[in-house]
């Protein structure tokens, strides 16, 4: 039974990555999302490119960057974007609002400058991830690791019960080269406020809180079908 719920919640993604890579044309540059179901999309715009399409990409963590290279996709230097039309990534939790919860992957960071620099941020996901409020699913938080016992204590003061994230016996370390804390909130009741509280203490880089940046949530469903959310 389990193995079957795994399958669904793998064809759902799929469809929603893959509804995504509908919106894409040809001269396009892209942002490409890290993640389980980004990847679906980055496969998805591969084989598109193989198939002729013609576009650049930038990519949100090391680990896309790489798939994305071994399926042909052009990865340009950031030195060299002008503009990234479709900025297309996944959600560790999302509501009708379009508020997000990212960061599960530990690429927020950059997830979070992509999305700003793009004229438009989709959102794929299964419907395990669409919430009625965020918060069950603990919100990262990139620390620096610099008297890092400091920053959590300040998140202790928010009633984040921050916890920092492990990769075997060692800390998490970002592709930028600093820790995630993973804070449990249960329920954020104004995801807007928190986010301001978050990024006002010193040691904090930037948190998992995405607020108004998506334009629009795909989200794929069990028997293969999707449907959309709009901002």
């Amino acid at each position: 039974m389990a193995y079957i719920c795994y399958m669904q919640i793998n064809i759902a993604k799929k469809v929603a990555a893959e509804q995504a890579a509908t919106y894409i044309k040809s001269g396009m540059t892209l942002g490409l999302g890290t993640g389980s179901t980004a990847y679906y999309a980055i496969m998805r715009i591969g084989e598109m490119v193989r198939e002729g399409l013609s576009v650049k990409a930038v990519a949100t963590s090391e680990e896309s960057e790489e798939l994305a290279r071994a399926q042909g996709i052009p990865i340009i230097p950031f030195s060299e974007v002008d503009r990234i039309h479709i900025d297309i990534d996944g959600a560790d939790e999302a509501n009708a609002a379009l508020q997000l919860i990212k960061g599960g992957g530990g690429a927020l960071l950059r997830e979070k400058i992509i999305a700003a620099a793009s004229d438009q941020m989709i959102v794929i996901a299964d419907e395990s991830k669409v919430v009625a409020q965020l918060g069950k699913f603990p919100l990262p938080v990139e620390i620096i690791p610099f008297a890092y016992e400091l920053t959590l204590r300040r998140l202790h003061q928010l009633h984040a019960a921050p916890a920092l994230r492990k990769k075997g016996d060692q800390y998490f370390v970002t592709d930028n080269g600093n820790y995630i804390a993973d804070c449990h909130y249960e329920r954020i009741a104004d995801p807007e406020t928190l986010h301001a509280q978050l990024n006002d203490i010193p040691g904090v880089v930037e948190n998992g809180l995405f607020i108004g940046m998506a334009h629009l949530l795909i989200i794929g469903k069990e028997d293969g079908t999707t449907r959309e959310i709009r901002r």
